[in-house]
């Protein structure tokens, strides 16, 4: 006769961003109880939005935020989500608070020139609604969307998404590559630098 183990064993298979309490404090349920729930009701073989739509019917008063979440970490941890995967491709975000106003932040990001200082990389704003976000074209794509918020009168932060890339590689390559850019951008805008 097997004996019962004292411990429960755990049914997610990979590491969630939020804690577990987190998530049982503000849904209800623990990560476990959800892909539990989740994989008894044919979850793994549903689309993203048949699982939103099944999260939904388990936790109606879940706010949207909540259900995404619910469903990209179960999506992850049964292998039907890569990290960084979305529908449409893989996104990665990056962000850095600057000492700087948020004006000339958000100029080092919409004037050519400046930009060329610490991007020298095919980037086209296609929109701009200053100081606060800016829509940009990489490589052809509509694909980098950047916010601006002011921390203060003379400091402020940049916070980007690239998205539409097309693996795994690629997604972690260009986290590196936009973390060492807004480092770049920082040196820039530094007062030794003289911008």
């Amino acid at each position: 006769m097997k004996k019962k183990s004292a411990r429960k064993a755990s049914v997610i298979s990979v590491t969630p961003r939020i804690g577990d309490d987190v998530v049982k404090r503000r849904t209800g349920r623990s990560w476990n109880q959800w892909v539990t729930l989740l994989d008894r009701a044919g979850g793994s073989k549903l689309d993203h939005k048949g699982i939103v739509a099944l999260v939904g019917r388990e936790a109606p008063d879940l706010d949207g935020w909540w259900q995404q979440g619910v469903t990209v970490a179960y999506e992850q941890s049964r292998g039907l989500r890569q990290r960084h995967q979305k529908t449409g491709g893989f996104e990665v975000s990056a962000s850095k608070t600057i000492d700087v106003p948020v004006a000339q932040l958000f100029a080092a990001w919409a004037d050519d020139r400046m930009r060329s200082r610490w991007l020298d990389e095919s980037l086209v704003v296609h929109k701009a609604t200053p100081p606060k976000s800016l829509r940009a074209t990489w490589n052809g794509a509509k694909c980098v969307s950047v916010t601006f918020c002011a921390k203060g009168t003379d400091k402020s932060q940049v916070a980007l998404q690239h998205g539409k890339l097309p693996d795994a590689k690629a997604a972690a390559s260009m986290k590196r590559f936009w973390g060492a850019k807004l480092t770049a951008l920082a040196v820039s805008l530094s007062p030794r630098t003289g911008t």
